[in-house]
């Protein structure tokens, strides 16, 4: 993977976007150029697409022990994740039963939130102090029918690894499907659809070196979805229009690249980060973290600046791209709503900051982007 701190601001900010990697952008080139054929053609250049598609389906699917024709490409995690909802929902008996998180991505929330103004009724779980959802909470909300239970595999924001399997293996004694979105950890960490026993799994191609714009639906032989567009038969007839076949090439490149050396690259970023954090917290008293370093993906790490705003510190902070996640409303800095709901007081919420680093961030890229951010805390104090 290429460096992300040589041109601009320092870029610790992976869980947002990832820089395409060189080795995707060598296989994507020539299908934006000498193979233009549209996969569906029956010819040698719609021949040569369709090999291509076909190739990518089969890397996305090793990627997460998945079979080719379980996978179903996307625009992205957002589309995976409306397919998956309110795809397997279409033609239930009304009304519908979702049990969720309270802290997902609005990429989940959102398709619950409008099933919910249509009549759905949706339970939404909370987290414990580390971040972890409640899974006592989550059998509890099982003893009635639940259609459908959707919870984040690794959250956006503190990083924080939800016990997947022992939601699912609950839900399917009492025959709910299971979707997770893994964007987040899909490259980061080993994602197996049969470890994991999910019906329905999302992945997102800019979160692990592939282009935005590109993105994948695990669905389990056997799982009922219907369409949420109508047209041509593209995609097992789950998703009509010509495939983007140049950014599908690039992100079955993209998942082979980061299953490759997996472990290694983890443990390179654990590594780093915990020289993040060991020189952050060295030099701001009463800094805090959000998420258990055990429970969180080795590349996150979601801090709590004292008595000042993350959103604050960051703009003093420009030589450094992260994020806080926080939301503003009526100009009041609240803080991440999922750093709250860990229990977490709003006054300690809005100092946080999320740093998440990449493949190619270096011992140096850690220690500079700690000089940052203490410098800029000390001149706000």
């Amino acid at each position: 993977m290429e460096r992300t701190s040589t041109n601009g601001p320092l870029y610790l900010d992976h869980n947002a976007s990832t820089p395409i990697a060189p080795q995707v952008r060598a296989a994507m080139e020539p299908y934006l150029g000498e193979h233009f054929g549209n996969p569906s053609s029956s010819h040698a250049y719609g021949r040569h697409a369709r090999t291509a598609v076909d190739d990518a389906r089969e890397r996305v699917a090793g990627a997460i022990g998945a079979r080719p024709e379980e996978i179903v490409f996307t625009s992205g995690g957002t589309e995976a994740n409306n397919l998956a909802i309110v795809g397997t929902l279409a033609g239930r008996p009304e009304p519908v039963h979702i049990v969720t998180s309270s802290v997902e991505h609005p990429a989940t929330s959102e398709p619950c939130r409008h099933l919910e103004r249509h009549g759905a009724r949706v339970t939404r779980v909370g987290v414990d102090r580390r971040g972890v959802v409640d899974v006592a909470g989550i059998e509890r909300a099982l003893s009635g029918r639940v259609d459908l239970v959707t919870i984040i595999h690794a959250h956006n924001e503190t990083g924080v690894i939800q016990p997947i399997r022992e939601i699912t293996s609950r839900a399917h004694a009492r025959s709910a499907l299971v979707h997770t979105d893994a964007a987040q950890s899909v490259g980061k960490i080993a994602v197996r659809v049969d470890d994991l026993q999910v019906d329905l799994l999302s992945i997102a191609g800019h979160k692990l070196g592939a282009p935005k714009g590109v993105g994948a639906l695990y669905i389990r032989s056997g799982t009922r979805v219907e369409p949420l567009l109508r047209g041509a038969s593209h995609e097992h007839g789950l998703r009509p229009g010509t495939e983007n076949v140049a950014s599908i090439v690039g992100l079955g490149v993209a998942c082979a690249l980061v299953v490759s050396d997996l472990d290694a690259a983890a443990a390179r970023m654990r590594a780093l980060r915990e020289q993040l954090w060991s020189s952050l917290a060295q030099s701001i008293p009463a800094i805090a973290r959000n998420g258990e370093p055990e429970c969180v993906l080795p590349n996150t790490l979601s801090i709590r600046l004292p008595r000042t705003s993350g959103a604050e510190v960051l703009a003093h902070a420009t030589e450094l791209a992260a994020s806080t996640g926080s939301g503003c409303h009526d100009g009041r800095d609240v803080g991440p709503a999922a750093i709250v709901a860990m229990g977490v007081p709003a006054e300690e919420a809005v100092g946080t900051v999320r740093l998440s680093l990449g493949r190619g961030t270096t011992a140096e890229d850690v220690d500079a982007a700690a000089e940052i951010l203490v410098a800029a805390w000390r001149r706000l104090r």
